[in-house]
């Protein structure tokens, strides 16, 4: 697999630290940025052809409120080229429907791949096309050299890394902690005892979304890098550890200790595995009391919180960084979902060059919910100084970075619901006291799929 991942960033977290635990670092409206010269919100001057006529169809993971954002980017593509662009849903199992979609003769023009293993996977059987001159323009412009790697593959480049996600932070419930008497923990010893503190004030104070297995992915990532460090994540992405190597070991063991409590999970485990993760982030902002104090999971989660609960980020609903675990730094992972054209034609190589651009950035940024690693879109587009301290966060690490770990390894082991390590580590959460168990099944499924058993 390639190397280039996402972060273990100390000026990133330092960054994260000091805008978003409340001293905000951009402010609401300067209308200028440290990362480009452009005017308010990052207006661009590409230009995209004449595509009247053309019908294009956009394949990604998402739906609800950011399929609806997505397609009002595709909205303003649609106007500028004269274009009419259809997205569709793959589901959790990316890889699989677009696979078939492919080998049926029936690709859509452009997809946005959540894994640069599966890019990988696509560009070596040749499923993808290398972006154009137009493309590789924008990127050149826009996004630093780590970034653009992301959507490389053998020295050619595929990809736009259109959405990123600073997926080590923790939103929690204003009302709830204040409630508690608890402060923002920094250590994972910390987080465990305001955890029991709040249960003991009547509040479940974790929420997981188990029945979604990559969000126990991003709880294990987490752990293992902070706890592990850098060095090890990157030999265990790549599978040239076993997963029953000591280190997964004391991480799953670390993992059980908030796993294994069922008086620190909303509903207990059982009920984490029955909770997808748009009810995770829901109801740990609905309801007097909230069904939980804390959710864990990405940037993308304030698109939840606006779309489906009253709470107002900033003010009901904060985020602090991931804990350090062990001693070791807090950790950074981060995501992203890369662009790649399924079609060798003017149209897919335009929307490509399009969502390369600020432009396309700026439109989904205004809403909320979104990353750009789009070094040159301005940081004022963002709706609320919470967002903005984490999209400046991501853009001062630059390229030192480590990507999730999940999203590197091939389809069948990081990205197939019901299958590999979404499903052991379902089987993790059911059963934390087996970890020996756990680690045998994920090896066995990581070597499978790696093919270096």
């Amino acid at each position: 697999m390639r190397t280039s991942r996402t972060a273990h960033a100390a000026l990133a977290m330092t960054a994260v630290a000091a805008l978003i635990l409340g001293a905000a670092g951009c402010g609401s409206g300067s209308g200028k940025s440290d990362n480009g010269g452009q005017s308010p919100g990052g207006q661009s001057s590409v230009k995209l052809p004449d595509l009247h006529g053309q019908h294009l169809e956009l394949a990604a993971v998402w739906t609800g409120p950011e399929q609806q954002n997505m397609e009002k980017v595709l909205a303003e593509f649609e106007k500028r080229t004269g274009a009419k662009v259809t997205f569709t849903p793959t589901g959790d199992s990316e890889s699989t429907f677009l696979g078939t979609k492919i080998e049926g003769g029936q690709p859509p023009d452009v997809a946005l791949l959540a894994q640069p293993g599966v890019l990988d996977q696509f560009a070596q059987k040749g499923w993808i096309k290398p972006v154009g001159a137009g493309v590789q323009a924008q990127l050149t412009a826009n996004y630093s050299q780590g970034w653009q790697k992301l959507g490389a593959y053998n020295g050619k480049q595929y990809g736009v890394p259109f959405k990123a996600a600073n997926k080590s932070l923790i939103w929690y419930n204003t009302a709830a902690f204040q409630a508690a008497g608890v402060s923002v923990p920094k250590t994972w010893a910390d987080f465990l005892k305001t955890a029991q503190t709040i249960s003991d004030s009547g509040v479940p104070p974790v929420s997981v979304g188990g029945a979604d297995g990559w969000p126990l992915t991003d709880w294990f990532e987490n752990v293992y890098l902070s706890q592990e460090g850098p060095q090890k994540y990157d030999q265990l992405a790549q599978h040239r550890i076993k997963w029953t190597d000591p280190s997964v070991k004391d991480a799953l063991t670390t993992l059980a200790q908030l796993f294994g409590k069922d008086q620190l999970l909303a509903g207990g485990h059982k009920g984490a595995l029955q909770t997808d993760f748009p009810k995770s982030v829901a109801q740990t902002f609905t309801g007097n009391p909230p069904g939980a104090a804390m959710v864990y999971e990405g940037d993308f989660v304030a698109g939840f919180i606006t779309s489906d609960t009253k709470a107002k980020i900033g003010t009901d609903a904060k985020v602090f960084p991931y804990p350090a675990v062990g001693g070791g730094k807090p950790p950074v992972t981060v995501g992203a979902d890369i662009a790649v054209a399924l079609k060798d034609t003017k149209g897919a190589q335009a929307l490509l060059t399009f969502l390369a651009t600020p432009d396309a950035a700026r439109i989904w940024a205004q809403q909320g919910g979104f990353l750009s690693p789009d070094k040159s879109l301005d940081l004022s587009v963002y709706p609320d100084d919470v967002t903005r301290g984490i999209a400046k966060a991501l853009i001062d690490a630059g390229d030192d970075f480590r990507f999730d770990m999940s999203d590197q390894a091939p389809a069948a082991f990081g990205g197939t619901k019901g299958e590999g390590e979404w499903k052991d580590l379902q089987d993790f959460l059911a059963n934390p006291g087996d970890v020996a168990g756990a680690q045998k099944a994920l090896e066995a499924d990581a070597a499978k799929a790696y093919g270096n058993g």
